[in-house]
């Protein structure tokens, strides 16, 4: 089942993320099962909204690729707050396409 995951990480910078995003590299080498990823900075740090075919998915990119880059080369120490929620429905506004 599909599912929509929210994070919120206080301790996450936007050079932190970057440094992720850089060597993790999931814009160029795409989780199985990822369909969304967006991703904000507000007062209280990081937020990203996915959406994932199921949440193994997510957990099995978490374990695999996320954690080791941020726990272990980044040294970030806290855990982020994520919810998860089945999808009740996507809609993709015609013309979108692409990151940004």
């Amino acid at each position: 089942m599909a599912i929509a995951m929210n994070l919120a990480w206080s301790e996450l910078t936007p050079e932190l993320y970057d440094a992720a995003r850089s060597r993790v590299g999931w814009e160029e080498d795409v989780p199985d099962g990822l369909v969304l990823h967006a991703a904000w900075f507000a007062d209280d740090g990081f937020h990203a909204l996915d959406i994932w075919e199921s949440e193994d998915h997510f957990t099995r990119f978490i374990a695999d690729r996320i954690a080791p880059v941020i726990k272990g080369e980044l040294g970030v120490q806290s855990d982020p707050h994520v919810s998860i929620s089945p999808l009740h429905r996507r809609f993709v506004v015609p013309g979108v396409t692409g990151g940004a």
